[in-house]
């Protein structure tokens, strides 16, 4: 029935037959003692280690153990034909085959435990082994010491087929709805224990179906994912899904969907580095609103910034800030004052949409008690002019 089998009884005859002489000796003895014991213990330590390195060979080969359990039941019935025949030839009671039928199967019983023990230690062991090594790879990937051949080594470790591409998911680890959720990725990612945050690395995150597949599985996590990116750019890219989880929690993205892709949020990254750097921005660029009231400054900041993203287009504008266009006119008239020709060049510009867009409210007081602050390197934008202007609003 098992060849495979049946060939190592074959060529190992020799080997086999001195352990089993003992171990049939062991097992008729125990026929015809007190009734009332145990079953008791059939196999050796040496058998037992013995069949328990059979069970781990079987797992080390990627092979079946229900085979070679099948096995050890055919055996054991053959061994009880054998037994039969031998115990009639010698005399031996009937009244007796009940109690030696019991140990012949109790004894094949327990080799077949010895067996499994085996296959399911070293099972534990592989399992643990390969652990190990996922998790050596993962933090070697996001550490800045991952040359190729390290990489390629470890993965080979880790029996981990390395992408082209990759990414990486942030999670709170606290949150156990998206632990969950995470490990639904199963064996495509490897994970990185952070004090503040669980990293799993996918492969390319982007990559087609994966977007919309991270983003259902992720929905309502609090999850950020990563951009893309080939495995020597992971580091850098953990780095700013790292940043991006930060401002998020401080409110300073403005993060509509959950989970937060990195790849959509790289202008804020940018703005929000350094924070002391924008107000610096900020300050410099909208000197010209300082010096006023902050109820007018609360008007003239939201046109500005509809200006600037609708390049000036009046009834667009209106139409954002649920006033006449009229009244659009009149403010840009004031901005106008305010900033003179700074308003047509086209870096000042770009400077005040990201001073607007990304600061929140502004703070543009006066640096003293006579004006407004000072304004931004000379040439950059003009200083604001004097005169009969509109009167503010």
């Amino acid at each position: 029935r098992y060849p495979g089998y049946a060939e190592f009884l074959a060529t190992e005859s020799v080997e086999v037959l001195a352990p089993a002489r003992g171990f049939v000796g062991r097992l008729v003895g125990s026929v015809g003692t007190d009734s009332s014991a145990t079953v008791p213990v059939f196999e050796s330590g040496v058998e037992q280690t013995l069949f328990e390195e059979i069970g781990r060979v079987h797992r080390r080969q990627g092979q079946d153990l229900t085979a070679l359990l099948a096995a050890y039941r055919i055996g054991a019935s053959v061994a009880w034909r054998h037994v039969t025949e031998a115990a009639t030839q010698v005399g031996v009671g009937v009244e007796l085959f009940p109690e030696l039928a019991g140990a012949v199967f109790a004894a094949v019983d327990q080799l077949s435990s010895a067996s499994l023990r085996g296959f399911l230690a070293e099972q534990c062991d592989t399992a643990a082994t390969r652990d190990r090594h996922r998790a050596e790879l993962a933090e070697l990937l996001v550490s800045d010491r991952c040359d190729s051949d390290s990489v390629r080594a470890a993965a080979q470790r880790a029996e981990w087929a390395l992408p082209q591409r990759a990414g990486v998911v942030l999670v709170d680890p606290d949150n156990e709805v998206a632990r969950r959720q995470l490990a639904r990725l199963g064996e495509a990612c490897l994970w990185v224990r952070r004090r503040d945050a669980l990293i799993a690395i996918v492969a390319d995150p982007s990559g087609p179906g994966q977007r919309p597949r991270l983003g259902n599985l992720l929905g309502g996590t609090s999850a950020v994912v990563g951009e893309s990116v080939a495995l020597d750019e992971l580091p850098a890219s953990l780095r700013r899904a790292e940043v991006a989880a930060r401002l998020r929690r401080a409110g300073r993205l403005r993060a509509g969907r959950d989970p937060l892709f990195v790849a959509e949020h790289l202008a804020g990254l940018i703005v929000h580095q350094d924070e002391n750097l924008l107000a610096s921005l900020r300050r410099a660029y909208l000197a010209p609103l300082a010096s006023l009231p902050r109820s007018t400054r609360e008007r003239l900041e939201p046109t500005l910034l509809c200006w600037l993203e609708h390049m000036g287009n009046q009834k667009t504008i209106a139409a954002q800030l649920h006033v006449h266009p009229q009244t659009v006119r009149y403010r840009l008239g004031q901005l106008r004052e305010l900033f003179g020709p700074g308003l047509d060049d086209p870096d000042t510009r770009a400077a005040l949409l990201v001073a607007l867009a990304w600061g929140g409210p502004a703070n543009t007081e006066p640096a003293t008690p006579h004006g407004p602050g000072p304004g931004p390197e000379p040439g950059l934008l003009p200083a604001p002019r004097t005169g009969s202007g509109p009167r503010p609003e």
